[in-house]
């Protein structure tokens, strides 16, 4: 299959590269594909043709979100509506990732793909509008939202995800503060990748949740990193509102895999495990 990968260089795409070896793949980064540009896109896809199209590229910090909002619109909204626009063209299957974030998270069972969203940030804003322009302009799609994610790449514009921050700074003594009144799913970019390598193959369509099966706060995420490596870290839990974030966050929004289940395909790893595979290879990669 000719599959163009947008953001190859990130955290989820470093991992589908490797996943998707078997495949003919153009990838491409910021530098040589900016997908707010309809026309760039319009030539990538007609010089390449691809069979499918996977796109990780997204605006993805929160708190900055607040302030550059038309930013977070033109990567999060508009560049999905220009993929979508170029994918009717070539006719490839697009694959298009979303948020937990668009969900307010005021209650305590996982969201389904049949809960209506309703975000509380600009971020999840910006990320809902481009699952819009996606349903309604190219329908083989496959729609994924998913959550707390974390691979070996870390992000580009970060540096590191939430498990290297966490080891990097409990190694180096510093006192750690991680809230405890946010409920998430971490999941690894290995089994997102895996996944999505999986479904691209079908044409199942349409909207999907896809986390590692399980739920935590970040602090005992955290914890569980420490416990997994032997580390003795001073760490205590906080509050969303002692940070005083820009942007609200959900204080639950932890996914499920209901579409997967569906289809007989939910073999998701929990997040303790896929963690401790993360945490066992981290050092080969």
């Amino acid at each position: 299959m000719r599959i163009l990968l947008i953001g190859a260089n990130g955290q989820l795409g470093t991992d589908l590269m490797k996943t998707l070896v078997g495949h003919e793949l153009f990838p491409t980064t910021l530098e040589t594909l900016d997908i707010t540009v309809m026309e760039r896109v319009c030539e990538t896809f007609q010089r390449v043709q691809p069979h499918a199209v996977i796109n990780t590229a997204a605006y993805h910090a929160v708190d900055l979100c607040e302030t550059k909002v038309m930013s977070a619109l033109e990567v999060n909204a508009f560049g999905a509506r220009n993929l979508a626009l170029a994918a009717r063209e070539t006719g490839s299957k697009l694959v298009h990732f979303s948020t937990d974030y668009v969900f307010e998270g005021n209650r305590s069972s996982p969201y389904t793909e049949t809960d209506e969203p309703n975000p509380i940030s600009a971020y999840g804003i910006s990320k809902l509008a481009g699952e819009k322009f996606l349903r309604y302009l190219w329908e083989k799609h496959f729609l994924i939202r998913t959550c707390g994610l974390y691979g070996h790449a870390g992000l580009e514009g970060k540096g590191m995800n939430f498990v290297e921050t966490m080891l990097q700074k409990a190694r180096a003594g510093q006192p750690l503060k991680v809230v405890h009144d946010q409920r998430v799913t971490p999941t690894s970019t290995r089994e997102l990748a895996r996944k999505v390598a999986e479904l691209i193959e079908t044409s199942y369509f349409g909207l999907y949740h896809i986390t590692s099966n399980g739920d935590c706060t970040w602090h005992e995420f955290a914890r569980e990193i420490f416990a997994i490596e032997g580390i003795q870290a001073k760490l205590a839990p906080t509050t969303q509102n002692e940070f005083n974030a820009p942007a609200r966050r959900p204080a639950y929004s932890v996914l499920e895999n209901a579409r997967l289940k569906e289809l007989g395909i939910d073999d998701l790893k929990p997040w303790q495990e896929a963690l401790r595979e993360y945490l066992a290879v981290r050092l080969r990669q």
